[in-house]
């Protein structure tokens, strides 16, 4: 899958990334045909982060998080029944948000399967397909004997009772696989049809995903620079003020991401750093800066496609949506919190790891879900991350509309180990009028390494179950996306193709 990206502003509004890469499942060009639960063993941080041990107290039941994204396949098997609404914000996907657009249309049906993914009963309905037709099969040819030998026929069999498509033990569980999701559309990674820059659609899906009722709002998108339009302070103010919960991915170095970026960095955010199977700060999938809170797995992943299918992917946008799924556990479970307890309580019981205490690369450690859910947390009256109602006041000179409940002041953070990195150089677009338009970002930032190096990346193969009737229960191995880009100018970030601008 090649993701064409990004062309700077000059005075550059951080670009908006999507921060995640795909690779073929597996990996490996001719592998063979993947056992039937393939995808669900692929899970690791089911078991290995407590995820199990949390479903002992919540599934994330009566809790509404809103994925703001590229759209959402609502109609992938392990999403029957997960999104409850949704909205295209960006004036070119449907209405309802449930058509995944841009340049990078699977990403938000990656995110939801592993935020709210309900798994799927595929398997278990082919199988009961299968005995069905054989019973018939054989009724038939008894019958046949039957009356060949003039005796009476055997009695037909009662139908099996098979079950309407749904969750089930296959396929993908998200973490908080009884949450209910809005979907909310993005056009992100190219020019968008509708006409809509991305520095507006971003303020007004958080809204909206406010004024529908979520109290998780899951961005799984970074950008390259730390500051923000002034236009999106009021959204994320807006949430503080009804007490939701965002969680925002850091960002990957493989996309450019040398240090966490807008909206990672808004005071309050849940910022959501990425390590790999060892429980290490990984170097492609993840990046650093004194607003991480946590730190879960983001290389390897798995997730849902499109059209049913699954894929091998990395990076924090994936890691943003299993601390999403967690958040949804606790607010189910301790409905009586508010975010800062909330937020609070990911935080408090975190792995330490790294230096000991808060770093900028883990944050306060590794997500522990099971202690999220289990553990003696003393309540706090402060968001630990800060408040942007307080940010607002002192560094846009202006008082804001007093929230609805007490906003806690600012937590002193520790102080920034992480240089300054320049913005990708500015690079003038054609644009009509020559206006530079801002420019946001959406890049699956590692699909490897050496995409930012090398001309051109080939990405992506996908396993698609086989459906009942297809013969072996297998794997099928497809491509996604198999054309190539040009990384052009090194001197700027290749996943760097979003509207933006400075306030």
């Amino acid at each position: 899958m090649r993701r064409r990206i990004a062309r700077g502003v000059a005075g550059a509004l951080a670009a908006l990334v999507a921060a995640t890469g795909l690779a073929g499942v597996g990996g490996l060009a001719g592998a063979g045909p993947a056992r039937a639960d393939y995808v669900r063993d692929s899970q690791y941080w089911i078991d290995d982060y407590g995820v199990r041990e949390a479903w002992r107290e919540s599934r994330g039941a009566g809790v509404t998080v809103a994925v703001i994204d590229t759209g959402v396949d609502a109609s992938h098997p392990d999403l029957v029944g997960a999104v409850v609404g949704g909205v295209d914000v960006s004036g070119s996907g449907a209405p309802d948000g449930t058509e995944p657009i841009g340049s990078l249309p699977e990403h938000g049906t990656l995110v939801s399967t592993m935020l709210a993914g309900r798994g799927n009963n595929a398997e278990q309905i082919a199988g009961l397909v299968a005995e069905e037709e054989q019973q018939e099969i054989a009724w038939k040819r008894a019958a046949a004997e039957a009356e060949k030998d003039k005796k009476k026929p055997p009695a037909k069999p009662d139908p099996l009772e098979i079950p309407e498509p749904g969750p089930g033990p296959d396929g993908v569980i998200g973490v908080a696989p009884e949450a209910d999701l809005l979907a909310v559309s993005l056009w992100l990674g190219s020019e968008n049809p509708g006409g809509v820059p991305v520095e507006d659609q971003v303020p007004e899906a958080v809204r909206w995903a406010v004024d529908q009722g979520a109290q998780v709002i899951n961005m799984s998108l970074g950008s390259t620079k730390p500051d923000w339009p002034a236009s999106w302070d009021q959204a994320f103010l807006y949430a503080e003020q009804h007490d939701v919960v965002v969680v925002a991915a850091a960002g990957n170095r493989a996309g450019g991401m040398e240090q966490v970026g807008a909206p990672a960095t808004i005071p309050g955010v849940l910022t959501v750093a990425g390590v790999d199977t060892n429980r290490s700060a990984s170097w492609d999938s993840s990046t650093q800066g004194i607003s991480i809170g946590v730190a879960a797995p983001a290389d390897p992943l798995i997730g849902g496609l499109p059209g049913g299918g699954y894929a091998d992917w990395s990076g924090t946008s994936g890691a943003a949506p299993l601390v999403s799924g967690v958040v949804a556990l606790i607010r189910s479970r301790y409905p009586e919190l508010s975010a800062a307890q909330v937020v609070n309580r990911v935080l408090a019981t975190a792995s330490d790891a790294g230096e000991p205490g808060i770093d900028n690369l883990y944050g306060y450690g590794l997500l522990d879900a099971g202690a999220a859910l289990t553990a003696e947390v003393p309540a706090v009256d402060a968001n630990p991350l800060g408040t942007i109602a307080e940010w607002i006041r002192v560094h846009r000179r202006g008082t804001p509309s007093p929230p609805a409940s007490s906003a806690p002041a600012v937590v002193p953070q520790p102080e920034s180990t992480v240089p300054a990195v320049a913005a990708p150089e500015p690079v003038s677009p054609e644009a009509p009028g020559g206006a530079l338009p801002a420019v946001l970002v959406i890049g699956f930032a590692t699909l490897l390494a050496a995409v930012a190096l090398a001309g051109t990346v080939h990405v992506a193969r996908v396993r698609r179950r086989i459906h009942a009737g297809a013969g072996k229960g297998g794997v099928d191995e497809g491509t996604l996306a198999g054309h190539a880009w040009s990384a052009g100018d090194r001197r700027r970030d290749p996943f760097d193709d979003l509207p933006e601008g400075r306030s």
